[in-house]
């Protein structure tokens, strides 16, 4: 979307004319992937939205050597939206799915990931009796990819570790906190079988672009 379209619920209202239409032919899901480092992005798909982050996929596009990208790993996170959830139908209605990291973080949620005083992202070994953890992505990983691409590679890397490793061990995304902070559920995590992840892997690619098109997603 282009920066001055920004801000003014376009997005929104697209989503809502999706989903009616989908409803009304009888399609009650809806998948799509968007850049786990993107707040913005993030906020819209969990929280605004209510999707579910179902899967981590590592550079899922492959190589994409744009002015937003600027050649970083393409990892996605493929969201499913469940139309007739009720989770969704109160976001649709304005409600969206809010939640608060201070307060997840009071209540004894372990920080996996935060930035350092120098901005690098730091990784924080989560324990065996966790309930929730933190993992938080950079303010603008856009400017940073423009103005210090190393240390947004080290987000990249550090947000796949941290977060695909916890998606990949059945943990679950309760929400998004604005100010950056995915909000992950560990209760009893098991490692998902090895056939289990590359069938999500597998059915992801249903949703890939073929070769020279330019991903559709939600901004």
């Amino acid at each position: 979307m282009l920066p001055q379209a920004r801000r003014r619920n376009i997005g929104f209202a697209l989503k809502l004319h999706q989903r009616a239409w989908a409803m009304a032919r009888g399609v009650h899901e809806i998948c799509w992937t968007y850049d786990p480092l993107i707040r913005r992005n993030a906020y819209f798909n969990i929280a605004k939205l209510a999707a579910g982050p179902a899967a981590y996929l590592p550079d899922f596009y492959g190589p994409i050597d744009d002015g937003i990208n600027r050649s970083d790993d393409s990892d996605r996170i493929l969201v499913r939206w469940r139309l007739d959830s009720h989770e969704v139908e109160s976001a649709c209605a304005g409600a969206p799915r809010l939640i608060d990291a201070e307060a997840a973080r009071a209540d004894g949620a372990t920080v996996a990931l935060h930035a350092s005083a120098t901005g690098a992202p730091l990784a924080t070994p989560v324990g065996s009796g966790a309930r929730t953890a933190l993992v938080a992505v950079p303010e603008d990983i856009e400017a940073l990819r423009e103005k210090d691409p190393a240390c947004a590679a080290l987000w990249r890397k550090a947000v796949r570790e941290v977060l695909g490793g916890l998606l990949d061990h059945g943990a679950r995304v309760r929400g998004f906190d604005r100010a950056g902070w995915y909000v992950v559920d560990l209760e009893a995590p098991t490692p998902a079988p090895a056939a289990a992840r590359q069938a999500r892997r597998d059915d992801s690619h249903r949703y890939e672009t073929l070769p020279g098109d330019t991903p559709q997603e939600t901004a």
